[in-house]
């Protein structure tokens, strides 16, 4: 059984392109690096590709034999949204990116995998909603990859990434684990043994115990614990 292992970034000959056999994925298979499929001619093949990789529709991959096979979005059920003004779309696409929900954006619409949940709130909001059976091409994610909802692997990637950018455009990276309490909460014990033997004679034993929670060099807010204990 053949591999396919790359994805091709360089643009080929039109002939290259339709000579190659095709593979036909829905958009969840498409978003897996892992996966055993068959091509569109019958062939078996196993898909290896980077960790995060979102396959889209007309992508050129190559298999282990040199082999070319272009990727086919197939159709699925899907939602297509609309409404009558401006500001009820934009409404819609912005709860719909709130709940990371991969979205196709159109000039006039917005379309995302059948959800009955998602469905009945954009109907809701005034939204209308139609199902359909289309090839679905959501929008990648906004640092270069396809993430598709908070908790998966490549929305840690984007939001690594996010953190990088705005590192670099504010000179250094606000992530920073501060180890400081500014309470000052320092705890000194003072033990004071003073023996007085009918003389001037005192025996003073002090136990100084200083705990001070900062490393700045210096302790305000001195608690003092003072036992004088006279014989």
């Amino acid at each position: 059984m053949r591999t396919i292992d790359k994805r091709l970034n360089a643009k080929l000959a039109p002939v290259l392109v339709k000579r190659a056999p095709t593979l036909t994925l829905a958009y969840d298979e498409r978003c897996k690096s892992r996966l055993a499929a068959r091509l569109d001619t019958g062939e078996d093949v196993g898909v290896v590709l980077p960790r995060g990789t979102v396959l889209r529709d007309g992508d050129m991959l190559v298999a282990d034999d040199g082999g070319l096979v272009r990727v086919i979005a197939a159709a699925q059920n899907v939602l297509r949204v609309r409404a009558h003004d401006r500001l009820t779309l934009t409404r819609a696409a912005y709860h719909l990116g709130n709940r990371h929900t991969p979205v196709e954006v159109g000039v006039d619409e917005l379309k995302l995998e059948a959800d009955p949940v998602l469905e009945d709130m954009l109907k809701r909001l005034g939204a209308q909603v139609e199902r359909a059976e289309l090839p679905f091409q959501p929008e990648s994610g906004a640092y270069g990859g396809g993430h598709r909802h908070g908790h998966d692997a490549t929305f840690a990637e984007d939001y690594a990434l996010a953190q990088r950018v705005y590192g670099e455009h504010h000179g250094h990276d606000h992530a920073h684990d501060h180890g400081h309490d500014h309470g000052h909460a320092h705890a000194h014990d003072h033990a004071h043994d003073h023996s007085h033997d009918h003389g001037d004679d005192h025996n003073h034993d002090h136990n100084h115990d200083h705990e001070c929670g900062h490393d700045h060099g210096h302790c305000d807010g001195h608690a003092h614990d003072h036992s004088h204990e006279h014989r």
